[in-house]
């Protein structure tokens, strides 16, 4: 397929190359590149990088202090409070307080730093674009349907509900990883339950409905980039799961959408990004709202993100996801046909990132 920029260039041949180094964008910084290749080049009119600054108090990005959430009663319903509000408003949050030890934040950042930087032939053993395996190391979900490739490289664990024997996972990150997991699902489970509490509905009822039966932890790479002028470190997208937990490290480059305006997420140290995803979105009727969000490249230095996805993705599973009833009346009717999870997750996949909601395809 040729480009608009460059007549003559023929993108297939160029991303199957990419693809068949199994080096992913490390490799090509590796190799010492001093500028990016034209099948990453964003279309212009998506590389807008202003964002609002960070002391206009009309965007203040929300943080939620989850200090008390399990002790104190008028506390937790103050935190539920503001977690409405956030999922509401901006679909994210910050949550300060959460329970995670610092030293397992910390460790967990090492060990996908460690995984990326080890030699190429320790990783390529996990380079896959069979999603039905449980350790998946690529660049690019859409890296054949994209009309622009993403600066970064990714691979996904699937800890939940079945996950890897131990000695499949990769020695550089196995036992953190399975640590970090641990902690992140309790997290998750408490998080659902005060999202549950903020719609008016039992704690329990969104764990009861399986929103956290399923645990994929996606370690993202952003290799510094010679060009980031040109090119996007994750196009815009939101995300296709229930709800998602963000380990960050301090580069930043994380940008929501809201109020059409991209705002920066702050790089805070020992914070957790919090988003609504688009299936929460489905079920909840658009009352919480799963926002686009974007990363920007930069040339400074690789970047690092662990997003913890609840969701079971590609697994076989036949319970139906619609509108959850108790929130419907005649003032709110379902908005959305009912779906299964791994029928959401193909139409996300074959959609591939950017352009248009996977949720319009489900729109009553």
């Amino acid at each position: 397929m040729a480009s608009t920029l460059y007549p003559d260039y023929d993108r297939s041949l160029d991303l199957k190359a990419f693809d068949e180094t199994k080096a992913g964008v490390k490799g090509l910084v590796d190799a010492g590149i001093t500028h990016v290749p034209p099948f990453f080049h964003q279309p212009r009119n998506v590389l807008d990088k202003s964002s609002v600054p960070a002391d206009d108090t009309n965007f203040r990005f929300p943080i939620i202090d989850l200090t008390g959430v399990t002790k104190d009663s008028s506390i937790r319903k103050e935190i539920t409070e503001n977690i409405r509000h956030a999922s509401e408003t901006w679909g994210f949050f910050l949550v300060v307080n959460h329970g995670i030890p610092l030293s397992v934040v910390e460790d967990m950042k090492d060990g996908v730093r460690r995984f990326y930087e080890q030699d190429i032939e320790l990783k390529r053993k996990f380079y896959t674009r069979d999603y039905k395996k449980k350790i998946i190391y690529n660049s690019n979900f859409d890296l054949y349907r994209s009309p622009a490739t993403n600066w970064r490289d990714t691979t996904l664990f699937n800890m939940a509900p079945n996950p890897p024997e131990p000695e499949e996972f990769p020695t550089t990150c196995r036992d953190i990883l399975m640590k970090y997991s641990e902690e992140v699902m309790k997290l998750g489970k408490l998080l659902l339950e005060l999202l549950s509490e903020s719609l008016g509905l039992r704690a329990s009822h969104l764990n009861d409905m399986g929103c956290a039966e399923g645990l994929n932890c996606l370690c993202h790479y952003y290799p510094a980039c010679p060009q980031p002028e040109v090119t996007l470190g994750t196009s815009n997208h939101a995300d296709n799961d229930f709800l998602t937990v963000l380990l960050q490290d301090h580069i930043g480059g994380l940008q929501v959408l809201h109020q059409n305006r991209w705002v920066d997420v702050p790089a805070t140290p020992e914070a957790l990004v919090v988003n609504i995803g688009d299936l929460l979105q489905l079920i909840t009727n658009d009352k919480f709202i799963s926002a686009e969000h974007r990363v920007l490249a930069n040339r400074e230095e690789p970047r690092v993100s662990i997003a913890a996805f609840f969701c079971t993705g590609f697994m076989p599973n036949s319970r139906l996801y619609g509108p959850i009833k108790e929130l419907l009346s005649e003032e709110n009717p379902p908005k959305y046909t009912e779906t299964t999870v791994q029928e959401f997750t193909n139409h996300y996949a074959t959609k591939g990132l950017g352009g248009v909601s996977a949720l319009l395809h489900f729109k009553l």
